[in-house]
C-alpha cells in the first residue's frame, strides 16, 4: 500500500509567503509614496508653465484687459486657455492662488502653489509671477526671493 501525500501547503509555507508579501511591501509602498510626490510637483511645475503662457495669450487677446483678473477667466467658461481643474485652483494634490495687481490694463500677477499637505501631496511650493520664472521653497510658502527651478 501506496502512503497518500497530503494535498496543499503547510501552515509554515503559508507564513513564508505572506512574510515576504509583507517584506516586499514594506520596501514598495515607501517608493510608491516618493514617486507619487514627485509626479505631483512635476504636475504643479508643468501647470504653473501652462498658467504663466495662458497669461500671455490672455493678454495677447485681450489687450485692453491686460493680464486675468482670476484663474476662471483663463479656464473654459471664459477663454478656454486652460483646463477646468487648473482653473479651480486645485490640481494634483496642490492649491493654486492666483492675484492680479494694477489697473485695467494689469500688468502684474503673482501665482503661488502650495501642497495640500506638505510631504504627502508634494514636498516643495512653488511662485511664478509675469516674469513667468518659477521659484521654489521646502519648508514654507515661496516667493519670489526663493531659488529658482533650473
Amino acid at each position: 500500500m501506496r502512503r497518500k501525500t497530503p494535498n496543499g501547503f503547510s501552515l509554515i509555507e503559508l507564513l513564508i509567503v505572506v512574510a515576504i508579501i509583507l517584506i516586499v511591501a514594506a520596501i514598495a509602498v515607501p517608493n510608491y509614496l516618493r514617486a507619487r510626490e514627485s509626479a505631483n510637483e512635476a504636475s504643479a511645475v508643468s501647470s504653473i508653465h501652462a498658467v504663466n503662457t495662458g497669461e500671455i495669450t490672455y493678454s495677447t487677446l485681450y489687450p485692453t484687459t491686460g493680464f486675468s483678473a482670476t484663474l476662471v477667466d483663463l479656464g473654459p467658461t471664459v477663454s478656454n486657455i486652460i483646463d477646468s481643474n487648473l482653473a479651480s485652483g486645485q490640481k494634483s494634490g496642490y492649491q493654486f492662488t492666483y492675484a492680479s495687481a494694477g489697473a485695467t490694463p494689469r500688468t502684474q500677477y503673482t501665482l503661488n502653489v502650495d501642497p495640500l499637505v506638505r510631504g504627502v501631496t508634494g514636498a516643495r511650493s512653488f511662485y511664478s509671477d509675469q516674469v513667468s520664472l518659477i521659484h521654489y521653497n521646502e519648508t514654507a510658502a515661496a516667493g519670489a526671493g526663493d531659488p529658482m527651478i533650473q
